[in-house]
């Protein structure tokens, strides 16, 4: 471990803007959060693709471990997708899973999963949700693979019943030809936590609503409709792409105050999910749809994820799945057969802010550039995470900064950990990997390498300034 003064690392950085003070409240404010689930970045795998993660990407189990090494929580994860509704359980098959498609980079439109798949869930050492088919509309045929889950899975959270069905159309089977309205969608669920829980004489099992966004379906109304079937609920569940394919701007998608506009929608969900009782999550997310085109591999991808963490735990939610798709075939993924993925670095730097912390506080009023947040344990502040994100790359020319001082510091020393890269469009697979307290991780097997950089700053009269740069984030152990 190397320790450094705080300023050593951005010498040459243009001057500063205007500095920005912030006083760190001795006791949670009243608007910090609630309590902080023990492991709130979570990690979805795409149904059809789960037992080639596991079982043949070496740095599937490594990096899940890295940030179950953080908190001492394994990462919870999801299984699910779109792939997930067009899958049939097949008892008698001796395959985790079977499909035909015309490239290695294609989704399969059909696929059957036998009884080692749900063995294989089995395994994993924290939390599953499981995603079951609800659009072909074999009822039997889900409570046949919801029996085993529950009775194979120890680790079993919740199952999901369909995927993202704001999307399904009069086709499918399970809309008999009628239009797939809100009130369908509703009744639709309810009805199956009825059948389902009833066969698995379970209660507080299923992760309900699984809609993509807040309208036309959302949570709200689903809740308000559930009754006693809230009984069955374990969560409430939304899914999450900021960005849209051919609309990318990186730029927005990191934004400090375009991702307080952008998650404000959900407010009302979490809302409505605590009414009844039940937590909230965010069981699919990333950053844009169709696998996350060109923004996503990025660096400033990384720090979306880490604000979006911070600002979506703040307003309420349990946990945050963010999706791995396609291998070999997937933009936002975080890892893959060969390179990290520039993202991976966002979330390791979000689990470190709120590893073992029981709330968080917003210290900033989110309407500008730079963002700062106070980390709590025990009713003591212990951990500040700062954030500067204006977009830097390599055509902006001088890296500004952004200067913090904070006030009611009681040590005489405070140390820092900095989450940085060349630019915000920087790549791992393009030779500009990100840097976690100067560390990084190796290609291919997830390990983390290189010695840790710890940066102190003397604190003088309970204040000590810390210097960010563009597109750059530091975590303050105070």
């Amino acid at each position: 471990m190397v320790f450094l003064p705080i300023s050593a690392s951005l010498l040459g950085l243009a001057a500063s803007a205007s500095g920005l003070s912030f006083d760190v409240p001795a006791s949670p404010p009243s608007t910090a959060s609630g309590q902080i689930s023990k492991a709130p970045v979570g990690v979805s795998l795409e149904f059809f693709t789960f037992p080639g993660y596991i079982k043949d990407v070496k740095s599937t189990m490594r990096c899940l471990e890295n940030l179950k090494d953080l908190t001492g929580t394994w990462p919870p994860i999801r299984i699910g997708g779109t792939t997930q509704d067009r899958a049939t359980y097949d008892s008698s098959s001796t395959e985790d899973v079977t499909y035909t498609v015309a490239s290695p980079a294609d989704a399969p439109m059909n696929l059957t999963y036998g009884p080692s798949f749900i063995s294989l869930a089995a395994t994993y050492a924290g939390k599953v949700t499981l995603g079951l088919n609800r659009r072909l509309n074999d009822i039997s045929n889900t409570i046949s693979a919801a029996l085993l889950a529950k009775s194979e899975m120890d680790n079993l959270y919740s199952i999901e019943l369909g995927n993202e069905p704001n999307f399904f159309v009069n086709s499918d089977p399970i809309a008999n030809g009628a239009p797939w309205t809100a009130a369908a969608d509703e009744a639709s669920q309810i009805s199956w936590q009825d059948a389902v829980c009833g066969n698995l004489s379970a209660t507080d099992i299923i992760s309900a609503g699984v809609y993509f966004g807040t309208s036309p379906m959302s949570i709200a109304s689903l809740a308000a409709k559930e009754g006693d079937a809230n009984d069955y609920v374990k969560e409430y569940c939304s899914h999450n792409y900021p960005q849209w394919a051919g609309t990318y701007n990186l730029a927005t998608l990191m934004g400090h105050s375009n991702i307080a506009s952008q998650v404000q929608p959900f407010a009302a969900e979490i809302s409505a999910a605590a009414a009844k009782g039940k937590p909230h999550v965010f069981g699919e997310t990333n950053s844009a749809t169709q696998g996350g085109g060109g923004i996503s591999p990025t660096f400033g991808s990384a720090l979306w994820i880490l604000d979006y963490v911070m600002q979506t735990v703040l307003m309420g939610t349990d946990a945050l799945y963010f999706h791995q798709g396609t291998i070999g075939n997937c933009q936002y993924c975080w890892w893959g057969r060969y390179s990290m993925g520039s993202p991976y670095f966002g979330a390791y730097f979000a689990t470190m802010a709120l590893a073992n912390a029981d709330q968080i506080a917003a210290l900033d009023s989110k309407d500008t550039a730079y963002a700062a947040y106070a980390v709590y344990k025990a009713g003591t502040p212990v951990r500040v995470l700062l954030y500067n994100s204006d977009y830097y790359i390599s055509t902006s020319g001088a890296r500004t900064s952004q200067t913090y001082t904070l006030s009611g510091l009681s040590s005489s020393t405070v140390t820092a950990k900095r989450l940085t890269a060349a630019y915000a469009t920087s790549r791992v697979d393009q030779g500009q990997s990100p840097t976690v307290a100067g560390q990084k991780f190796t290609d291919g097997t997830c390990t983390i390498q290189g010695t840790e950089t710890v940066e102190t700053v003397t604190v003088s009269g309970g204040k000590a300034t810390f210097t960010v740069a563009a597109s750059e984030a530091l975590l303050v152990y105070i």
